[in-house]
């Protein structure tokens, strides 16, 4: 007896790939719930919290300080070649890259533009908040620190918050925001939140950023992500207005509609007006006379191609003096 075998995850992985591109229709998009805006609520809050600490001098200043004077990469000097290739994971071009080609093979199968779209809108966002708080408030990194204790700040630096960190967690996170399933969104943010928490502490390490930078980076990604739903209509929108004009683009494209109006709608031949009654032209001799005019039946009218052949009566052979039809004598010529 012949048992059939097993599909693998592999295999099931295949024939998902293998179908032809669909929009599911099961994806939800996320709204801005309760829950999500008493958790936004809580990450600004922290976000002020951490940069009055900063301003004031205060204990995480000091905690600055201490893991400055630590200096990481010497005592753990044989993961250094390790950390300068993982702090990649957080550069704004590498990172975008990635996981915009993820996400226009999406767009692609799904036949949305929703993806690309929600990434787009998280990277300016991300330019436009990150950028003026680095910026605006000018800290000095720990190795362009001018006053031992001090904070550094409104001194032409541009580290606070880390913008390597707010990247990791935005790029990596708008894949679990986009997840079509709750476990792939769970598996997707436990995974972003720890590639970007290592982003952070990576810089921390090399000597590039502050401690609060890494925090304040990390809380400054995450409520772009938490934001994100708010941004949703004008998504909806834009995608809109792009398939409007891909499909006014297609219509030029394929050239004016006939004449006679909409496909699938009987067109009438008619005589021009006022030649009804007009004596008839003379027609050249060798010609045949001017045909009335048709009239189209409003029925359905097949093509040229579905038509049965129709195979002519007699000889398609042309005639010729000196030949005869099979079966009789020619006549001798003098």
């Amino acid at each position: 007896m012949r048992t059939e075998r097993k599909p693998t995850r592999l295999d099931r992985v295949f024939a998902r790939l293998d179908r032809e591109p669909e929009r599911p229709a099961h994806i939800g998009v996320p709204r801005m719930s309760r829950h999500r805006v008493v958790l936004f609520g809580a990450a600004l809050a922290c976000y002020l919290a951490i940069v009055w600490a900063v301003l004031i001098t205060s204990w995480l200043v000091r905690l600055d300080w201490q893991v400055m004077f630590f200096r990481p990469y010497q005592q753990w000097s044989e993961i250094h070649a390790f950390v300068d290739y993982y702090v990649v994971l957080g550069q704004r071009g590498p990172t975008a890259v990635m996981v915009a080609a993820w996400l226009g093979w999406r767009s692609w199968r799904q036949h949305t533009l929703r993806p690309l779209l929600a990434l787009g809108v998280s990277l300016l966002l991300l330019n436009v908040t990150v950028g003026a708080a680095k910026y605006g408030m000018g800290r000095l990194g720990p190795h362009y620190a001018t006053e031992i204790g001090s904070n550094e700040m409104w001194l032409g630096g541009d580290i606070f918050p880390s913008g390597h960190t707010a990247n990791a967690v935005v790029t990596w996170g708008i894949l679990a925001y986009l997840a079509s399933t709750p476990r792939a969104r769970r598996w997707l943010s436990a995974v972003s939140a720890v590639t970007s928490l290592g982003v952070g502490l990576s810089t921390v390490y090399i000597g590039t950023h502050w401690l609060s930078d890494v925090v304040l980076g990390w809380i400054a990604g995450l409520l772009i992500l938490l934001a994100l739903p708010w941004f949703e209509p004008l998504i909806a929108r834009a995608e809109e207005r792009i398939f409007d004009l891909r499909a006014r683009w297609r219509d030029r494209r394929g050239g004016a509609a006939p004449a006679g109006g909409p496909v699938g709608r009987p067109v009438v031949l008619r005589p021009l007006p006022g030649r009804a009654d007009a004596a008839p032209e003379p027609v050249p001799t060798g010609r045949p006379a001017s045909r009335p005019p048709a009239y189209l039946a409003p029925g359905p009218h097949t093509t040229r191609a579905e038509r049965s052949p129709v195979t002519p009566a007699g000889s398609r052979r042309p005639p010729h003096p000196e030949r005869h039809p099979r079966g009789t004598t020619p006549v001798t010529r003098p």
